[in-house]
């Protein structure tokens, strides 16, 4: 109890992503890191004084069309196709939640549309969470021009305190922008 009002767990948000690599239902290798770190870092066994938030982001393409390979000729061919999205969105958090469900850590898991950076931090002043947890690719200043990251985004702009996880060293791929 402080100042006789009762606490809730600690409220721990974590921003998830597919991998580049494998794609979809795979974490990245990032996501899987901050998850992983979180767990022996921060819960370790204390698994009922917190609860794991898991926010997947999925991108919208600029010109709506995901890289199809097929043509669609319909209004329904498209709205198949963001059910597809969506599902593969959640078979990315069923990683997530499983693994927190086989170690009694309370979780949920939920999925916006968007530009990460933005949502993330929409989703941070929204859901109000005691610490945002999301993985860093290491970028060098040069990769950072071209990409941009959602970590350093979310360092200067999220309304809670936020830590980054760098993924170790052996798990990065030959490209440093895959993950």
């Amino acid at each position: 109890m402080e100042g006789g009002v009762e606490l809730g767990p600690t409220r721990i948000m974590m921003g998830v992503n597919e991998s580049t690599i494998n794609g979809y239902p795979h974490a990245s290798i990032s996501s899987k890191g901050a998850f992983e770190w979180t767990l022996k870092k921060i819960v370790r066994s204390n698994t009922s004084a917190f609860k794991l938030l898991f926010l997947h982001v999925q991108v919208l393409d600029e010109d709506g069309f995901n890289d199809m390979d097929s043509i669609y000729a319909s209004p329904d061919d498209f709205k198949s196709m963001n059910k597809k999205e969506t599902i593969r969105g959640l078979h990315l958090l069923e990683y997530f939640v499983n693994r927190c469900h086989e170690l009694q850590v309370p979780c949920e898991a939920w999925i916006r549309k968007g530009n990460p950076k933005e949502v993330i931090c929409h989703e941070v002043k929204r859901v109000q969470p005691d610490l945002l947890v999301v993985g860093s690719r290491g970028l060098g200043p040069f990769q950072k021009v071209f990409v941009g990251t959602v970590s350093e985004f979310c360092v200067k702009h999220a309304e809670c305190p936020v830590v980054t996880i760098k993924r170790k060293a052996d798990e990065a791929p030959i490209d440093p922008v895959d993950d």
